[in-house]
């Protein structure tokens, strides 16, 4: 990857995490928690939301050491479960937003550089909707891994029966080794097929 394309990537990435957390947040006020809302968190502005480690910083790291597979995360939004009409109900739609604004977004891309030569588009425009589909979905399946702090973990621990909290407190207390090792030890083999499968889906082509 070149240093333009480098550039390109670290821009759709940034606005792609920065939608992801404010989807949070719109979740958030929707079920009663104004928290983000009165944090000034419901902005697009990404310095509002840009994170130096997980928004720079490691996606740096995967650029340089040539990773197939790139991703990060913003500053997550603040949210007060506490305020919410029904707390279940809530941290699951909180949840499932972020992931699911990303996969909106790569559909989105994904259709449209089906067509996009056809409606006049270049295939550098083309090139960049296909960037916007790899981002999403990279986003979308990493934040579904079952791994504090990401939103997987929280789907897991609100849908599984008590008696199996031990597992919530084992990895609240490893998370950050838990997630290292997924990152630089399993995220090829486990994020690589569920990418580059739903990529071919969604645009018609392989890469």
């Amino acid at each position: 990857m070149n240093l333009p394309e480098s550039i390109l990537y670290l821009i759709v990435l940034i606005f792609s995490v920065v939608i992801h957390e404010v989807a949070h947040g719109f979740a958030a006020r929707r079920n009663g928690d104004e928290t983000a809302a009165m944090s000034g968190r419901l902005s697009l502005n990404p310095v509002s939301h840009i994170d130096l480690f997980g928004s720079i910083i490691l996606p740096g790291i995967l650029i340089l050491t040539g990773s197939r597979i790139l991703f990060g995360w913003a500053k997550p939004v603040p949210v007060n479960v506490n305020n919410f009409r029904n707390q279940k109900k809530g941290i699951l739609q909180v949840s499932l937003a972020g992931v699911l604004a990303n996969f909106g977004l790569a559909i989105i891309f994904g259709v449209l550089s089906r067509v996009g030569l056809e409606l006049g588009f270049s295939n550098q425009a083309v090139g960049a909707m296909h960037l916007i589909v790899i981002v999403n979905l990279v986003l979308g399946f990493f934040n579904l891994m079952p791994i504090p702090p990401l939103d997987g973990s929280k789907i897991l621990f609100v849908l599984i029966p008590s008696r199996f909290s031990f597992i919530e407190s084992f990895m609240n207390k490893y998370y950050l080794v838990i997630l290292i090792a997924f990152i630089f030890l399993l995220s090829g083999s486990v994020l690589e097929p569920l990418v580059y499968n739903s990529f071919k889906i969604l645009t018609g082509i392989s890469f």
